[in-house]
């Protein structure tokens, strides 16, 4: 069986990096973008997650959020929110956008990845 595609969306290399090489030891495939339009250019070969910060110069991620939930092929596609953003209305709003999942930084390592196989195991 093919590894799972995940999409990880940070404007901060040092997050990508992290969040990347976490994943990619639990042994899914990455795909980086860094920032809302380079997702959308880069969700076109398919992916099985969305993990994608909310602040981010040019498209964040509530945008991000909306417009994947509007494309026919990531409408259904599991979106977590990894962010800085702790206040419960910005969670809301993400989770209106069509967030399924939120995790604030910093992150451990095992808790993403146990966070990760729960949605891609649904």
């Amino acid at each position: 069986m093919a590894s799972k595609r995940i999409l990880t969306v940070d404007d901060a290399e040092s997050v990508r990096s992290l969040v990347s090489r976490t994943l990619a030891q639990a042994g899914y495939d990455i795909v980086e973008a860094v920032d809302g339009a380079d997702a959308l250019d880069k969700v076109a070969g398919g992916v099985d997650l969305v993990i994608t910060d909310i602040n981010m110069p040019g498209m964040g991620g509530l945008e991000l959020l909306g417009r994947l939930r509007q494309r026919p092929e990531t409408r259904f596609t599991p979106i977590l929110v990894l962010t800085t953003e702790s206040q419960s209305d910005m969670r809301q709003r993400a989770v209106a956008a069509g967030a399924s999942g939120w995790i604030v930084k910093p992150f451990e390592p095992g808790s993403l990845v146990a966070l990760v196989r729960r949605f891609l195991s649904r």
